[in-house]
C-alpha cells in the first residue's frame, strides 16, 4: 500500500462550492410583471391576464365534485378491462388454483 493514501484519506473533504451565507426568503412576493423578453402584445395584456387568473383561483377554491362518480368518467373509470372473479382468485392464490 502506498503511504500517501493514508494522508489523503485522513483529510476532510472540502467542497469546491463556497456558500456565502444563510438563505433568507422574502416575507412577501413582489408585484407581478411580465418577463423582460416577453412579446409586446403579451406585455400589453399582462395585467388583464393576472386579473383573470386571480378570479379563476378564487372560484376554484371549493371542490369541483362532491363524489368521485360525479366527475366525468375519464377521471374515475379504469382504462383497462375489469378482472373477472376467477382471475382475481388465480392472482390471490399465486397461480395454484389453475390446476
Amino acid at each position: 500500500m502506498y503511504p500517501s493514501l493514508g494522508l489523503y484519506s485522513a483529510r476532510a473533504h472540502k467542497p469546491l462550492i463556497n456558500f456565502i451565507g444563510k438563505r433568507t426568503w422574502p416575507s412577501s412576493t413582489g408585484p407581478s410583471h411580465p418577463h423582460p423578453a416577453a412579446p409586446p402584445e403579451y406585455r400589453k395584456t399582462f395585467s388583464w391576464i393576472v386579473q383573470q387568473a386571480s378570479i379563476k383561483s378564487s372560484v376554484s377554491e371549493q371542490p369541483a365534485f362532491q363524489n368521485f362518480w360525479d366527475a366525468p368518467a375519464r377521471f374515475w373509470k379504469p382504462k383497462y378491462r375489469e378482472l373477472e372473479e376467477f382471475e382475481i382468485e388465480v392472482i390471490q392464490s399465486g397461480g395454484a388454483s389453475l390446476h
